[in-house]
């Protein structure tokens, strides 16, 4: 608001100036400072396996990483986030992949479809398809525990927004596995043993979500209301009003609607968070409020599951990060 209050401004005098209104020559306009663009951080490695398909679509597909290591090593998987809408694989840090990779813990970051092209397809809900994938690629990458030398009873996801979404509802879900499957991938289990995410959706319930925050707006292109040009506002309200007839779907896909007594340990990091989070109040960031993680934090202590909540006005004394956390966990410290 400041810039654009300026160049109003600015604008008026230069305006003036040209009229003749205070009686000097007109000036030319300075030309604009370019704005330096922001450090982007290293590159990820060259991957081990690059774009490994675990399904048909071309969206089904992760990068792999593999350490040198005499023994199994852990795994983390990262979820990319952009609201099941957009992103991709080639997001997660650099630094952090050889980070790991220096102290052998592999990393794979994952691809999935996306809401449009789930509807495309036709898959109820929407949802589902980037939900699945991620389990699909869990499975197939327990799969390959011999071959790519890894440990599948230590793997751990991250993933910040939507990706954090996923994650949770990964660690929180019954098992997906068919054991009696003909499929040796579908016979995996899609269990993780750690979960770090960055700004979580905690819940999809419309109504759930206006009770924690009043100005919430992110649940309805989950569940089949997007359309191109519709806004994420007049989704959620569409959702909103028709919550009834799509209730089994968000208390399916809810990952608050499936934490039990089992559920692996959890961190949950709200970078975004500025003010303390207070149920009922309006949010600044209500796509990424820690209002939604307070709210599984609550449910998941009362379980005695270990949750770790971590903002900028309620830091933890887990972990400084996702990341950090799931270095602890996976490197064994």
């Amino acid at each position: 608001m400041h810039g654009f209050t300026a160049a109003l401004v600015a604008g008026a005098i230069i305006a003036a100036t040209a009229s003749g209104q205070d009686g000097a020559k007109p000036q030319a306009e300075k030309p604009k400072a370019k704005k330096t663009p922001a450090k982007k951080g290293p590159p990820p490695p060259s991957p081990t396996m690059a774009n490994v398909k675990y399904g048909d679509h071309p969206r089904q597909a992760f990068d792999f990483w593999k350490p040198e290591s005499d023994s199994p090593t852990p795994v983390l998987v990262f979820i990319h986030g952009g609201g099941w809408m957009n992103g991709d694989k080639s997001g997660v840090s650099g630094a952090q992949v050889k980070r790991f990779l220096e102290k052998k813990v592999a990393v794979a970051a994952i691809n999935y479809r996306f809401i449009p092209q789930a509807m495309e397809q036709k898959v109820e809900p929407p949802v589902k398809a980037p939900l699945y994938d991620a389990a699909r690629a869990l499975q197939l990458i327990r799969s390959k525990a011999t071959e790519w030398n890894i440990d599948p009873n230590r793997i751990g996801a991250t993933g910040g927004s939507a990706g954090a979404c996923t994650s949770l509802w990964l660690a929180m879900h019954d098992d997906l596995a068919d054991p009696k499957s003909a499929d040796p991938v579908a016979r995996q289990s899609t269990r993780l043993q750690f979960v770090a995410v960055d700004g979580a959706q905690t819940s999809l319930d419309p109504k759930e979500l206006r009770e924690w925050m009043p100005n919430a707006m992110y649940a309805g292109h989950a569940f089949g209301f997007h359309a191109p040009g519709r806004k994420r506002p007049e989704e959620f309200e569409l959702c909103l009003k028709d919550r009834e007839k799509v209730l089994p779907w968000i208390k399916e896909y809810s990952p608050i609607e499936h934490a039990s007594k089992d559920d692996p340990p959890i961190y949950l990091y709200y970078p975004s968070q500025k003010k303390p989070p207070v149920m009922g109040e309006n949010q600044d960031d209500p796509t990424h409020s820690a209002v939604m993680g307070l709210a599984l934090q609550e449910k998941l202590a009362r379980l005695g599951v270990e949750v770790h909540l971590n903002c900028p006005t309620m830091p933890s004394k887990a972990a400084k990060n996702s990341y950090d956390f799931l270095f602890d966990r996976l490197t064994g410290k």
